[in-house]
């Protein structure tokens, strides 16, 4: 059905509606970053006359392509340089009052995503939640998260953020139109989209962008300019150029190419190691100061945070049968991914098998790294904390309450189970129902607390912890004397 016709500040947009939801796809909310906008920060899209049609999705951003099938639901996405586009989910019934807004940053190692993954639907959310939910798409890999801005003549450096903070702008000045209320932004994300959240509360750039923040299994992850640079160079290498050469090849090349040569450059440094060569760089035009150093500083003084992990974030990287490295191999890939120094005096309780590969990556890499953030943050805004423990017995793959599996939760988008052969349950139906409130109760007013569900705050003394499950219930530091004796060696 024919939704909505709005009126941005580049043009009139068509949607349409379904189920008392309008939706907009695949809106330009910068100009395509090709040519001589490849490795530049974004620019504004150009205005358009005639009604634009926005009823389907637009290219996603160049990455891998899906070989599970599961990313795209089965589909076939256009993959483009031309990536720059997101999605509007609003409810179709008049509102007397401007509705929050709730802007969704993808996941995948800052390599794979997008914000047209059917798992990312805001239908529901919008519909359930009384919301405006926007999905975005941003640059990914060596186009996104390449540390170029040392070359000089406008090459840049955390573009991928850069692009997230445009879509942000966009945000602030066209919501309106849809029924967003501008001055009520909460940004969230899972994986990278989640520490693209900690860059952003750390970003000059972004500020005053969104009010609230909720981050789903990932926390301030960054490499520091030296690491950028000699990746930057590694790349370049691959290209045949020198950093100090003439770079306006960079421009010009084919994008498979830039591609292929970051997939070899990345395949040289670490093989099938646990490694990520693309993400958030330390460096003083956009990024100047490392996210969680910048967050107990007080740069996002005021911005209420909803944190969590999943109770077995490590075993979708971990599971048995599947080829790996073995426990020490992937301890020193930790400890480059983490920059910590030596980790074998933390994890010598560990089982040296997959099983403790996965607790350590659990532990150590989100969870811990989570509990860090939390406590950066709690001198300058409320804090929530949560725990995913939510599994389904028996299944090969979510029997453990793994990386990412609260997503579909989240967005109640459980008839997608059906990819991994699973039957809805009224037990997964409760589970997404309460996360949904509590996420959509917090963008209304800060605070994730349902009437059905009370949830404290974070504080250092009780450290509540929202555990969702069959039955959801608050516990005060969960697993306390594991917490304790990591922190007694990890600072964070």
């Amino acid at each position: 059905m024919t939704g909505q016709l709005v009126t941005t500040a580049y043009g009139q947009l068509q949607g349409e509606e379904s189920g008392g939801v309008n939706v907009w796809r695949g809106i330009p909310f910068a100009a395509p970053p090709v040519g001589e906008l490849r490795f530049r920060a974004p620019q504004p899209p150009e205005p358009w006359n005639a009604v634009r049609e926005a009823k389907e999705f637009g290219p996603v951003s160049l990455q891998p392509v899906s070989t599970s099938g599961t990313r795209f639901g089965g589909s076939n996405p256009v993959y483009s340089e031309d990536c720059l586009y997101l999605n509007v989910w609003s409810p179709a019934a008049a509102q007397e009052d401007a509705l929050p807004v709730m802007v969704w940053i993808h996941g995948g190692t800052f390599v794979t995503g997008a914000g047209s993954q059917p798992m990312f639907d805001g239908a529901n959310m919008a519909a359930s939640g009384r919301v405006v939910l926007v999905t975005v798409n941003y640059r990914l890999g060596p186009l996104g998260f390449m540390h170029l801005s040392p070359l000089g003549t406008g090459l840049g450096s955390n573009l991928g953020l850069l692009d997230q903070i445009a879509a942000l702008e966009w945000v602030r000045e066209n919501i309106a139109a849809f029924g967003g209320d501008p001055g009520n932004v909460t940004v969230f994300g899972e994986s990278a989209g989640s520490m693209s959240i900690a860059a952003l509360l750390a970003m000059p750039a972004a500020k005053g962008l969104f009010s609230r923040a909720i981050m789903e299994s990932g926390a301030g992850q960054s490499l520091n300019g030296q690491q950028g640079e000699q990746i930057a160079a590694a790349f370049l290498a691959e290209l045949g150029l020198q950093p100090g050469g003439d770079t306006q090849l960079l421009h010009t090349l084919p994008a498979l190419q830039i591609m292929e040569a970051a997939g070899r450059m990345a395949y040289k440094l670490s093989g099938n190691s646990l490694s990520m060569y693309f993400q958030p760089v330390i460096e003083p035009l956009t990024l100047p100061v490392e996210p969680a150093q910048a967050v107990r500083e007080g740069a996002a003084s005021g911005i209420p945070l909803l944190i969590g992990t999943n109770l077995h974030e490590g075993n979708l990287f971990f599971r048995e049968g599947q080829a790996g490295e073995s426990f020490d191999r992937s301890l020193k890939s930790l400890e480059l991914l983490m920059g910590i120094e030596d980790l074998s005096e933390l994890t010598s309780d560990y089982s040296k098998t997959w099983e403790g590969q996965a607790e350590v990556l659990t532990d150590l890499f989100f969870w811990a790294s989570s509990i860090s953030f939390a406590e950066k943050q709690l001198d300058h805004a409320p804090v929530w904390m949560y725990r995913f423990d939510w599994t389904v017995t028996g299944h090969p793959l979510l029997e453990k309450a793994i990386h990412g599996a609260e997503i579909l939760y989240v967005f109640n988008n459980l008839p997608l189970l059906k990819q991994y052969g699973l039957t809805v349950t009224p037990e997964m139906a409760g589970v997404a129902e309460a996360m949904q409130r509590a996420w959509t109760a917090f963008a209304h007013c800060g605070d994730p607390s349902a009437q059905e569900l009370a949830w404290p705050q974070y504080t250092p003394e009780q450290r509540a912890t929202l555990l969702f499950d069959q039955v959801s219930r608050v516990v005060n530091d969960p697993d306390g004397e594991k917490r304790r004796r990591i922190f007694e060696h990890y600072a964070g």
